[in-house]
């Protein structure tokens, strides 16, 4: 078999090789079917029952109550971003920016009605996240919007930011799944797949029931939830490819030890890596100004100038591992270790960076 590298990239990101070994198993004929997945009807017995399992699976996985549909959608998070208030903002609501999403996300929200900006790290340059007693939220908002964790600034959220009775929305499209957290805390959440989940393609919508009457019938039918709720996102072709491979992803979380497991995990790659930025005697310097802010998905850091950051990149993707280069808008380095992101991988880079800091 080629040789695999160690895949860091931001998106599509890195998926386990026990999915994708199963998936090029299955891809000429699945199950004996005759049939690749990307061929089958998506109204077939056999697609049906892909689709039924993954929703299964992921409802099992994050506890999901049948008060909440799932929806497996197409348009990336980024039509999530107009959807969101053209099916819920009535009148007003809250976002917190704390990166370039949330940003797009509210930009697209003041074409639907207003936006309180409740919470910015702006002028920080989105080094940290706003703290819970600088948010100034507004007792009538639709909703509070969030973005639970940000790839191009390299922080997370450990915990939900308090609203009281608001229902919160959060976009949780690079670290959805990496830890298990309380649904029944949210109002409508969101996420691309091409992170934790899958590949490129389908965009996964978990929202209340009760969110679902805000819907108006005057919404162009794809655009209004209520359309993929009923229909169980089968209105018109979905990904199916997509969702198959997400499928496959529930499976290895669960045959694992679910999200708990997964969590262990990403706390110890983590973990490994800044505890080596912040032992390196300030040759890597890591983007986060807050700690307990920094993002166990994507882990931010820079070298002492732009020079060796270029040589960094060079050197490192000559030694397999591909995706340190920062996002374009920040610079630096950026090592995104996603779920599947394996821990012996981490190990290759820290002796990596190590090598690098003796020899720079």
């Amino acid at each position: 078999m080629e040789k695999r590298v160690y895949n860091l990239s931001a998106g599509p990101a890195i998926l386990p090789e026990e999915v994708l070994l199963e998936a090029q198993k299955e891809f000429f004929s699945y199950k004996g079917s005759g049939m690749s997945v990307m061929e089958m009807s998506h109204r077939g017995k056999i697609y049906d029952q892909i689709h039924q399992e993954a929703e299964a699976d992921l409802r099992s996985l994050l506890n999901i109550g049948d008060n909440y549909s799932v929806l497996f959608l197409q348009g990336g998070a980024t039509l999530q971003f107009s959807m969101v208030p053209m099916n819920i903002l009535k009148g007003k609501a809250d976002y917190i920016l704390t990166g370039a999403w949330a940003k797009k996300a509210a930009k697209e929200a003041k074409k639907i009605g207003s936006v309180n900006i409740a919470g910015s790290t702006e002028s920080e340059n989105f080094n940290r996240l706003p703290r819970q007693d600088e948010l100034k939220l507004d007792s009538e908002a639709s909703y509070v919007h969030f973005t639970s964790n940000n790839t191009i600034f390299g922080t997370q959220y450990r915990t939900e930011p308090e609203v009281g009775n608001i229902p919160l929305v959060c976009d949780t499209s690079s670290d959805m799944l990496h830890k298990k957290f309380d649904v029944n805390k949210y109002a409508l959440i969101y996420a691309g797949a091409q992170k934790n989940m899958g590949p490129s393609g389908c965009t996964l919508v978990i929202v209340r029931k009760d969110m679902l009457e805000r819907s108006d019938d005057s919404l162009h039918t794809y655009l209004n939830y209520k359309t993929h709720a009923e229909s169980n996102s089968l209105y018109n072709t979905p990904p199916t490819f997509s969702i198959y491979i997400m499928g496959l992803v529930y499976k290895w979380l669960l045959k694992n030890g679910g999200l708990d497991w997964i969590y262990k995990v990403n706390s110890e790659k983590a973990g490994m890596l800044y505890d080596f930025i912040d032992g390196s005697d300030g040759f890597y310097k890591s983007a986060v100004a807050v700690k307990e802010d920094r993002s166990l998905m994507n882990v931010t850091f820079s070298t002492p100038n732009e020079d060796l950051d270029k040589k960094f990149i060079a050197e490192s993707a000559v030694k397999g591992f591909s995706g340190l280069k920062g996002h374009r808008s920040v610079g630096g380095l950026r090592a995104s270790i996603y779920n599947a992101f394996p821990q012996k991988g981490v190990e290759d880079l820290v002796e990596f960076m190590k090598d690098f800091k003796a020899k720079n």
